[in-house]
């Protein structure tokens, strides 16, 4: 009878246990499946092996370090009380022991582990950085996988300590509960049971004074290594170690050291010696030396260091420069004289063809409004991201815009979110959009190379694989190769279906449909008649969660953007390393630059580039920068995952850019990092600031453009990414920082410092002229009334020969509908000229005069190739408030205007303000005012009728 409970207790137990574990035996199958379908076994093995190899000796050893110490505590409590049995026998006692023993050897394996094995692999694997800290001459990897790992197992073991005394505590409580002390009368008329109870906290305190001792001997370790923080100082004139870190700071770090070496000798001592104020004494010591260098450090700091900066702080200042620079890849910049010489004509235009047909006259933002409204197609497709790339089109270099169109789930309706439809039926999105920046049809929306459903192109640039299985908006689980046809695109009153071909997933043949059905928390996956054996579970199809759940360990590009490989759709997303430990960089990496961050980082690197195809979902990674360590290190951790360079398709790798997140960020730190005088860049004498400029109505930074021209000094145009500086708190500008994306060039950084004697205009300044230009002042205003809206788009600082051309698209868009805004004026500037006109060929025919045209005119396309030229535009009407080149007729309007129609007042105003703008371009002011007069009049009447 016992025999059969036991065993159906342990049948029990085992059901219990199976319960309690199922979610996690699941997640554990399902993760490993999803690893190996796409080939990467060995990462997930790696951080598994590891964890199990540090978890499974550290429990062990854990373990029965704490059970031997709770029996030894048993034996001397006994032997110091005399305790007699209450209720426990001590054999039940020594079981019960296991219990605490084994839930703190477990939970000493989990916190090791947890904050170790990351560590312990960053440890094991590390590459030197060939470069030494200023101060300590230790290699910089000592700081990044060593001096970390140390820090943190003395941190532990200051926490294991008073978790070993809180355990204690409570162990003495059972002790007292479990064994009554047995009253010992030390003398004749005293207490017995102050007297037991003396002994028994003579006893207890013995343990504590052990524990104080490694306490002591574990904190003069972290003391010492405690120096090291110096190197991250952020006191004094720069951060890292200053003259009062070094002349204060590291001599006190030594002092605590040898005082907490000497509280430990000193608790010892006392307690034997019964010499209590020994016992206290090195805490007091700590408490004091700790008062006594805080305001030795302030004294040096008020009296030695501020009274003369410069002299004591210069030899720091030039480490912080130099390591700052070396932190975020900037001790390579290559710097440039741009002497300015406006010499610039139309023969240099024809010269610099690839830079003329790349100007950019649309923006990003708008495209993207324009591709929802023009190109979705259906509610349930949406374009979240517009993405600036470069291709050869018809044998042309050509800088476009690419979009993809998803499928987004939450835009179809209610009715329609059956399980079906989300897991079956709608499983992808559908083809891309391709527009050149420098092209708009004549309604002003951009012309698109690629466009419709299915994907209709006009150039050589062809889709060919155009579905979206793993994308931006990939979200949910689907299931392929069901006995439901997917839902392929919309066809008129019908829809295209297919299945899909790919590779991508994991079987749901036996045991696996009722693991993902536990999995997904779904019956309907173990029990649709639609799923076989040849059905595929596909999910975390989200290419940045998809990314991110093979290597954590890198920072993602939060813009991933699509490009056309062979047909094919493939994301690329540029991953960066980062660190917080590299000596002497001041720290511009945190939460408020990037809100994916935690904490304060020091070093980043663009160190991978990935690659997802959109319709197999295969992830490869690319080593990008060889020269980083960080990248090395982890490609020693796992072998197999990062591939070479070199490794990449052609095709693909002409499409690699420097990636705008770390460029913005280097822009930020150069702004004060170019200087490299201390005394200049102590005195802040030549700090800069990012250029500004007005977008929509707002005063913003210049954004970072990726702009096809030709470089100074090169001799052909490539593919750039560039910002302009101005000096600090003024808008004239004074530099611009360049990164290079093409070919062998690819990551080159030149900057390129404009003459200091002259100004030379920034972005805000040629804002501001277009404000006091009377002529473009007024058209604004115009347009701005009426129910439309202006939106000036970015302004682009074009460098060309030795000057500089200005270029920025002006939009209207009504203010009471959806439709996008629409391109319908460029203005150019280039020296003291500022021009408006339709197109950008006519504003750069105002600038320079005539020539062979090179730009495509709005919806007339482009030519297929270098040799032929373009035919001559067709004649469009202006847009409404256009200048045109001859003034418009008169509109006959009756004596009393609101007797006019609401149609032909609008007419009207149009024909009565472009003959002002031609009478002011004649100089005819005469005529210019009395057109502003009627103009004034209709106006009024449009308005009276509107209030009607």
């Amino acid at each position: 009878m016992n025999r059969i409970r036991k065993i159906l207790g342990g049948v029990a137990a085992l059901v219990v246990v199976v319960l309690l574990f199922t979610s996690q035996l699941v997640h554990f199958i399902t993760e490993y499946q999803w690893f190996a379908d796409l080939g990467y076994t060995g990462v997930f093995l790696t951080r598994l092996r590891t964890q199990m190899t540090l978890g499974i000796p550290v429990f062990i050893v854990a373990g029965i370090l704490f059970y031997a110490y709770f029996r030894v505590l048993k034996k001397r409590y006994e032997k110091q009380t005399g305790a007699t049995q209450v209720t426990l026998s001590d054999k039940q006692i020594n079981r019960w022991l296991l219990l605490p023993a084994v839930v703190l050897g477990l939970y000493t394996a989990m916190n090791t582990v947890g904050r170790f094995w990351w560590q312990i692999l960053e440890f094991r694997h590390q590459v030197p950085f060939g470069v030494e800290d200023p101060v300590f001459g230790k290699d910089i990897a000592y700081y990044f996988f060593t001096w970390p790992l140390l820090m943190q197992g003395l941190d532990t073991l200051i926490s294991l300590i008073f978790t070993v005394v809180v355990v204690t505590f409570f162990f003495y409580l059972f002790m007292l509960a479990a064994r009554r002390p047995t009253l010992i009368q030390v003398e004749e008329g005293t207490n017995p049971w102050k007297d037991t109870m003396k002994r028994f906290l003579a006893f207890a305190t013995r343990q504590m004074v052990t524990l104080g001792v490694i306490f002591f001997a574990i904190l003069t370790l972290r003391y010492l290594l405690s120096i090291y923080q110096l190197l991250y100082s952020p006191q004094g004139a720069i951060y890292g170690a200053g003259y009062t870190d070094m002349a204060v700071g590291l001599p006190l770090y030594r002092i605590k050291a040898l005082v907490s070496f000497a509280g430990g000798v000193l608790l010892l001592v006392g307690f034997y010696g019964r010499k209590y104020k020994l016992m206290v004494a090195g805490p007091v010591l700590l408490v004091l030396v700790t008062v006594v260098g805080g305001i030795a450090s302030a004294g040096v700091e008020r009296f030695v260091v501020e009274p003369n900066v410069l002299a004591r702080e210069t030899p720091y200042i030039n480490q912080n420069i130099a390591y700052t620079r070396m932190a975020y890849g900037l001790d390579n910049v290559r710097e440039e004289k741009f002497d300015i010489d406006y010499n610039l004509t139309r023969e240099d235009l024809e010269a610099n063809p690839e830079t003329v047909k790349n100007i950019r006259i649309n923006d990003y933002r708008p495209a993207l409004l324009s591709y929802n409204q023009l190109q979705a197609i259906r509610p349930y497709y949406q374009f979240t991201d517009v993405d600036i790339d470069r291709y050869h089109i018809d044998g042309e270099y050509r800088q476009v815009f690419t979009a993809a169109r998803e499928l987004n789930m939450e835009r179809i309706s209610e009715s329609a979110k059956t399980w079906l439809n989300m897991h079956l039926k709608y499983t992808h999105g559908y083809g891309a959009v391709v527009s050149p920046v420098n092209a708009i049809t004549p309604q002003g929306q951009p012309e698109l190379f690629i466009r419709n459903i299915p994907p209709v192109s006009t150039t050589d640039l062809e889709i060919t694989r155009p579905e979206i299985y793993f994308g931006e908006l990939t979200n949910h689980y689907i299931v392929v190769n069901t006995g439901e046809m997917e839902f392929d695109y919309p066809m008129g009153e019908d829809n295209a279906e297919t299945m899909y071909e790919g590779t991508a997933g994991i079987p749901l043949n036996g045991f696996n449909r009722l693991l993902y059905a536990l999995r997904e928390r779904s019956a309907r996956l173990f029990v649709s008649g639609s799923i076989s054996g040849e059905s595929r579970i596909i999910f975390d199809r989200n290419i940045e969660e998809r990314v991110r759940k093979i290597a954590p360990f890198l920072l993602y590009d939060e813009d991933p953007y699509l490009v056309i490989h062979e047909g094919r759709l493939v994301w690329i997303i540029d991953a960066f390393t980062i660190h917080d430990k590299y000596p002497y960089a001041t720290p511009y990496l945190n939460q408020d630059y990037n809100s994916r961050l935690r904490g304060d980082y020091n070093y980043m690197r663009n160190s991978v580039k990935v690659m997802v195809d959109a319709y197999e979902g295969d992830v490869n990674f690319y080593i990008a920068d060889v020269q980083d360590p960080v990248i090395q290190t982890y490609a020693n951790i796992f072998p197999g995952l990062f591939q070479p360079l070199e490794a990449l398709p052609e095709g693909l790798h002409k499409h690699i850019r420097y990636p705008q997140e770390l460029f913005d960020l280097q822009t930020i730190v150069y702004e004060r990092y170019h200087m490299a005088n201390p005394s200049v860049f102590y005195l802040d004498e030549d700090l800069w600031n990012i250029a500004q400029e007005r977008y929509a109505g707002q005063s913003q930074n210049v954004e970072s453009q990726y702009m096809i021209f030709k470089m100074p000094g090169e001799n052909r145009e490539e593919f750039v990414l560039s910002v302009p500086y101005t000096p600090n708190r003024l808008n004239n500008m004074i530099a611009l920082l360049m990164a290079r994306n093409d070919g062998e060039h690819y990551g080159e950084l030149v900057l390129y410092q404009l003459p200091k004697d002259q100004n030379i205009y920034g972005p805000m300044q040629i804002e501001a002229r277009i404000d006091q230009n009377e002529v473009i002042s007024q058209s604004l205003t115009l347009w701005g009334e009426g129910g439309s809206q202006v939106i000036r788009g970015n302004l682009l600082v074009i460098p060309m020969n030795n000057s500089f051309l200005y270029i920025e698209p002006l939009y209207i868009q009504a203010s009471n509908s959806d439709s996008p805004p629409e391109v319908k004026q460029v203005i150019a500037a280039f020296g003291d000229d500022i021009v408006m006109e339709s197109t950008l060929e006519e504003a750069l025919t105002r600038l320079f005069g005539a020539g062979t045209p090179t730009i495509p005119e709005s919806g007339t396309g482009t030519p297929s190739s270098p040799d032929d030229q373009p035919s001559a535009p067709e004649e469009t009407p202006a847009a409404p408030g256009a200048p045109g080149d001859t003034p418009s007729p008169e509109i006959t309007l009756p004596a009393d205007l609101s007797e006019a129609s609401t149609e032909i007042l609008i007419q009207a105003a149009n024909s009565t303000f472009e003959n002002a703008q031609q009478a002011s371009q004649e100089g005819d002011w005469a005529a210019y005012g009395e057109a502003l007069a009627r103009l004034e009049q209709i106006l009024n009447a449009l308005e009276a009728q509107s209030q009607e």
